[in-house]
Parts: C-alpha cells; sequence; structure tokens
C-alpha cells in the first residue's frame, strides 16, 4: 500500500531547496519575527520549528539563549540547515521528520513554530494535533503563512521588497501564483481546521499578504469554538515557501 507524501507539490530537494535558501538568505523579516517571539519567552525556553528549511529563524532563536529543535521532512533542508547552525556557531537539532507524526516526546517543548510551511502539509490537522502533543501545559504554537485572499499587486509589492534579480523575481512570482495561493488557506477554513484540532481555539491576524496564527495549549480542554481575529504576538509577514 502506497503511503500518502507528508507534503503537497514537488518535493524541497536538490536544486529547488538550495535556489529557495539562496534567495531568503538576505531576507530580514526572520529576525523581525524572532525578536517579537524571544521577548514572549522565558530564558531557556524549549521551541521547536517544524519545516525549518534553510533554518535561519531557528539559528536566530539559538542566538538568543533558546534550546532550539527543527524538523523537516526535506533531507536537503536538514543538511544545508545544519551547514548554516555550523557557519553561525551555535547549537541547533535538526532532524528529519514529518509534521504530522513527530518524533518528540509529550510535553518536550513550550514554542511550536510553523513559518510558511504549513499551507504544504497534506495532513494539516494531524499536523495541529502533533504541535499540541508535544507542548506543555500553556505552551503555544505560533504558525506564520500566506493568506489565500492576498491580491496579485500586494504580492507582488512583495516580491518587490526582496530584491531579487529579474529572473528570481519572475519566477518568485510564477511560484506565488501557481502553487503557494493554489495551497494557502482562506481565514474560514484555517480556523475550521483549528476547531477540528486538539486545540479548539485559536487567534487569527492578518500581517500583510500572510497571517499569524496563535495557538495555546490549555491545561484542560476548553472550549472547541474557535474565536474571530486577534491581537497576536507581533510579527511580520512571513516569507514565502
Amino acid at each position: 500500500m502506497r503511503t500518502a507524501k507528508p507534503f503537497k507539490g514537488p518535493a524541497m530537494e536538490g536544486r529547488i531547496a538550495r535556489w529557495y535558501a539562496r534567495n531568503t538568505e538576505g531576507d530580514t523579516r526572520f529576525r523581525t519575527i524572532a525578536e517579537g517571539v524571544a521577548a514572549t519567552l522565558a530564558p531557556g525556553a524549549r521551541i521547536l520549528e517544524v519545516a525549518p528549511g534553510p533554518g535561519y529563524f531557528a539559528i536566530d532563536l539559538a542566538k538568543r539563549g533558546f534550546s532550539v529543535t527543527g524538523v523537516d521532512i526535506s533531507r536537503t533542508f536538514v543538511e544545508i540547515a545544519e551547514e548554516n547552525a555550523r557557519k553561525a556557531a551555535v547549537e541547533v537539532d535538526f532532524q528529519v521528520g514529518n509534521a504530522s507524526a513527530l518524533p518528540f516526546a509529550d510535553g518536550a517543548f513550550d514554542l511550536v513554530v510553523c513559518m510558511a510551511a504549513f499551507k504544504n502539509f497534506s495532513d494539516p490537522l494531524n499536523a495541529l494535533d502533533e504541535a499540541h502533543r508535544v507542548l506543555g501545559p500553556q505552551g503555544r504554537a505560533l504558525i506564520y503563512d500566506l493568506r489565500k485572499e492576498a491580491s496579485r499587486s500586494e504580492i507582488n509589492a512583495e516580491v518587490d521588497a526582496m530584491r531579487l534579480s529579474r529572473l528570481n523575481s519572475f519566477w518568485t512570482r510564477q511560484t506565488f501564483r501557481w502553487f503557494l495561493l493554489k495551497n494557502a488557506y482562506t481565514r474560514e477554513s484555517l480556523l475550521g481546521l483549528v476547531r477540528n484540532s486538539r486545540f479548539g481555539t485559536g487567534l487569527y491576524r492578518e500581517d500583510g499578504i500572510g497571517f499569524e496564527l496563535t495557538l495555546v495549549k490549555a491545561a484542560e480542554v476548553g472550549s472547541q469554538q474557535a474565536r474571530g481575529a486577534g491581537e497576536g504576538i507581533p510579527a511580520a509577514s512571513s516569507p514565502a515557501r
């Protein structure tokens, strides 16, 4: 029996993964988001980044003194992230793994972060439930990704701000149009997933072409009705993936 692949679209391996890593290397939004997240955490907090890609966000958090683990389905991304961590002289435990079957014990983390990758998961409900499982009581999950409602003009402005070469800008726009937006969630569909997950509730906030979703693992399971838009952790639009 064939096992369904854990992601939508082409695998981020080999040349595709290396192209993505080069295009996002100078993106300062990783640092901006990391700064906002770090301000909310206790010293030494245990952080898991699901689908860290080249590892820029996880590495930035490790530089701030947190215990950081990253799990990605792409072996190429894990290799790139490990090399980037060595260059930055920080320790991050990057591992190959599936978001819907995390290889970690219950309650192992204080924070789970997923940036620009949730829309690509083929089993998003189990990915949410797994994030809930590996969080300790009152632990949080933060998801940053692309809004399906983002307009073409908003996306063009976002790509222009990346300061890519003309060729890379063209391919990035095509990627947004034909792949990323196709997989992206509307607000309603995303909060519908949250309602059916073990979190039950969540805070959703639009930010540019993206959104920020904050989920909290309550000590006791509370209401199963997801709330609407609200204030969340300070953040910038998440990079596309």
